[in-house]
């Protein structure tokens, strides 16, 4: 092609993209003369967004006639009328519903008619949407044509203001306020909010104003936007028998529910925390209404069968009492650590009482929805909290369940699930909404139209650095190279804290990965030093192979990754609170601090180490080269053995007989798997540490286990036998959950009974003859009845 062309067929491109929209710039806001509360907050709302973005301060107007401009005109159905020589069009019936309309006849015309107030903003919050605006422009497409409404009749977030959030602790009531209007503009029309008593600490050091203030600056902006408002509200006294006890807790809510300027709905939680027998947590809640309903006649009480380790007894007490139609009830809240399915509990419960989802969408580990596949190594660094855009798999698991529910509220804990946030209104909406066209209009709106694409595809590509194994996800370097190239070319966006959290997980992936490739090679060096050690070299040969695994730390790799991710955490601090490190911005331990854990070890050297140490204190080189024996050959289960890493994805395969993850996405009937090593006597940290039992270094294969929750087993099958051989079982028991459980062998053959796991991690049981003559051996764990499940992390088969 010659270059000469060049300029004419940029001048076609620019003629055909100019014919796909309209000029807006110049339009006047035509309103009926009389109007709601909501429906003006609609207009103000709309015309500060555009401000903001174009510097273009609208014009409002009751009439259309003596105007020759482009017109935005926004009514409701009923006030419709009360505008004149308007096109004839069919207004949808369905509460919340909106119809966006383009008209270009004599005159471009975008109508935005609500079917009642909800709606005209929310069909408002859509023509934000999909108009692209930048300095002193406003353009349409030509093609706006939206008739719709709400799928689900419930659609939010929970925005706690409390000392364990990650950010919201941190936020003024304007940044409060913003963050609400921006859910809402994406069809969110509930929040959820947070009393000053729950399990946390009272106050953090980042808190403007008191969390009761805050409450009620919630409640009022809520209301302010017609957004209906929910309380999260556990049971936090030690005793809800006794009178003087009661007493004392409804005088807290008297005082709390008193205090707000809105209240819909209270959510009380089952347990975690909270525990209580239904028998004592229904009567308890009746009096709680009383007190509710004084201030806030309509509110409803809702309540969750959450409970870590429910019993037979405590779920049919709870049942019993949710379908007594209790005049108080609302509905039953399905969230993380329930026993039953929500398919299950839409058939318990009577189809007139409604239920709501509860979706963890905040935590990536040790939690409803964990992260499939995900890589040790970003399970070590990037935690349970970090930022986390999952935009193709919150789609899936919402549509997983949706149609037993009626809509969500999301469990938060702060900034860091913001992209997640907006898929589920998206899906609530409409679950035929693609995931990309919502991160279209995320990036449209929140950065700008011209990258609105390039935005979408990557946090998209940011997903796929999560799947599969990460040392051979060639994926990493495009992502970072995608994001690089947005952040020259736009510079706009260096205050844009949406844009500059995908990016710094860019620069974190490929931080860890280069980190992962290095440390691996490592230690395989390391390695092959102590597999040619010489018996008059052992001393040296372990000083040799410290060296090398410890050459980390003096000669670090890609420390340029790491210097702009702390100089994006150093803003994302100063702009929004986002608190990702414990030490330097005053994040609660485990609540998305995962900059402090950005150079955690990626290999065995924590294990390796300790093992040198046992190695250095003997002074016997028989005793010494046995030692090193067992290190190089841990995993080696002999001739004719097997070794399985049950914690690795690639062991699932053989586990047989379940429902496929898109069928089941929080594994209450499948298996899953977990990370952390378990140990009694400590308290439990979400991040996952190589510590382990009796706080002494533990094998990284101890770090991951397969999981199945409650009392659904865990069968695994071992094929092609020796059918004439005997073999030794050899298993690890690791995990968080610490259970009772016992194992059997083909359904018929006891090989432990109840036993405790968190104590001992290895045992070893022989198999009867008769479960592998067949060449096939079934093995099946079962957790003990109110335990919370089955962790199992490496088996070894042995031939006797």
């Amino acid at each position: 092609m010659s270059f000469k062309f060049f300029p004419i067929i940029l001048l076609l491109l620019t003629l055909s993209y100019a014919e796909n929209v309209i000029d807006f710039s110049n339009t006047i806001i035509v309103t009926p003369e009389t109007m709601g509360t909501l429906e003006n907050k609609a207009v103000e709302v709309f015309k500060e967004e555009v401000k903001k973005r174009t510097a273009i301060n609208l014009k409002v107007v009751n009439k259309i006639s003596g105007y020759t401009e482009p017109l935005i005109i926004f009514s409701t159905k009923s006030n419709l009328n009360s505008i004149n020589n308007l096109p004839k069009i069919s207004i949808t019936d369905r509460k919340e519903g909106f119809q966006l309309i383009l008209h270009n006849e004599k005159r471009p015309m975008i109508l935005v008619i609500g079917a009642d107030s909800r709606g005209l903003f929310y069909g408002m919050g859509k023509l934000l949407r999909i108009l692209s605006m930048e300095k002193n422009r406003i353009v349409a497409p030509d093609t706006i044509n939206f008739n719709t409404s709400p799928q689900y009749a419930i659609r939010g977030h929970q925005l706690g203001y409390r000392a364990k959030t990650n950010a919201y602790d941190a936020w003024s009531t304007k940044q409060m306020d913003q963050y609400i209007r921006e859910l809402a503009i994406f069809g969110a029309n509930s929040i959820e909010i947070m009393p000053p008593k729950t399990d946390d600490d009272p106050q953090s050091s980042h808190m403007i104003i008191s969390p009761m203030e805050m409450m009620m600056k919630q409640s009022e902006i809520a209301d302010s936007y017609d957004m209906d408002v929910w309380i999260w509200y556990p049971n936090m006294g030690k005793d809800y028998s006794h009178p003087d006890s009661l007493k004392k807790e409804l005088k807290e809510r008297k005082f709390v529910f008193s205090k707000l300027k809105r209240v819909n709905a209270v959510f009380v939680p089952g347990g975690d925390p909270g525990d209580l027998h239904p028998d004592i947590l229904f009567p308890w809640l009746k009096q709680m209404a009383k007190v509710l309903n004084k201030y806030h006649p309509t509110a409803k009480i809702w309540v969750s069968p959450q409970a870590f380790r429910p019993t037979k007894d405590w779920l049919n007490s709870f049942y019993a009492h949710v379908n007594s139609k209790y005049p108080w009830f609302g509905g039953v809240v399905f969230g993380p650590w329930i026993k039953t399915p929500l398919k299950e509990i839409r058939e318990i419960v009577i189809p007139s009482i409604p239920i709501r989802r509860y979706p963890d969408i905040t935590h990536t580990i040790s939690c409803q929805y964990p992260v499939t596949d995900w890589d040790l190594a970003f399970v070590t660094t990037l935690g349970r909290e970090c930022y986390n855009p999952r935009p193709l798999k919150e789609k899936l698991i919402h549509n997983a369940l949706d149609e037993y529910a009626d809509g969500s509220i999301s469990y938060s804990e702060g900034i860091n699930d913001d992209v997640n946030k907006f898929i589920w209104l998206s899906q609530d909406w409409d679950p035929n909404t693609s995931a990309i066209n919502v991160m279209r209009e995320y990036g449209r709106f929140f950065m700008a139209p011209a990258i609105a694409e390039d935005i979408a595809q990557g946090f998209i590509a940011l997903e796929k650095n999560w799947e599969g194994p990460l040392i051979s996800n060639s994926n990493i370097e495009i992502t970072l190279m995608q994001w690089k190239t947005m952040e020259k070319n736009n510079p706009f966006l260096k205050e844009n804290y949406r844009f500059k959290m995908g990016l710094m997980r860019a620069y974190y992936d490929a931080y860890i990965k280069e980190r992962l490739v290095y440390e691996t090679v490592l230690e395989k060096f390391a390695m092959d030093k102590l597999r040619n050690i010489a018996v008059n070299r052992i001393d040296d040969t372990i000083n040799e192979s410290r060296s090398i695994l410890i050459k980390k730390q003096n000669n670090p790799i890609a420390s340029q990754y790491k210097i702009r991710c702390w100089e994006i955490a150093d803003f994302l601090y100063q702009k929004i609170g986002s608190q990702t490190s414990v030490k330097k911005y005053g994040a609660a331990r485990g609540r998305g601090d995962f900059m402090d854990y950005i150079d955690k070890p990626l290999n065995d050297v924590v294990w390796y180490l300790s093992q040198f140490e046992k190695i250095e204190k003997s002074k016997n080189p028989s005793e010494k080269l046995n030692i090193i024996e067992h290190l190089l050959n841990r995993t080696n289960p002999s001739a004719g053995g097997f070794y399985f890493n049950l914690g690795s994805t690639t062991q699932l395969q053989q586990l047989n007989g379940y429902p496929c993850w898109k069928e089941d996405p929080g594994s209450l009937l499948s298996p899953r798997v977990s990370f952390g090593v378990g140990l009694y006597g400590e308290k439990w940290r979400y991040t996952s540490l190589t510590k382990g039992f009796e706080g002494s270094a533990t094998p990284l294969a101890w770090m991951n286990q397969v999981t199945t929750l409650y009392q659904t087993p865990l069968n695994f099958t071992i094929e092609s036998l020796d059918p004439e051989a005997e073999y030794i079982l050899r298993v690890a028991y690791t995990g968080r959950f610490r259970s009772k459980i016992s194992l059997t062998a083909d359904g018929q053959y006891p090989i432990h009974n109840i036993l405790q796991t968190g104590k001992n991690p290895i045992w070893e049981f022989p198999i009867p003859k008769k479960a592998t003559r067949d060449g096939v051996l079934k093995l099946s764990w079962k957790a003990d009845k109110g335990e919370r499940g089955v962790q199992v992390a490496e088996l070894w088969l042995i031939k006797k």
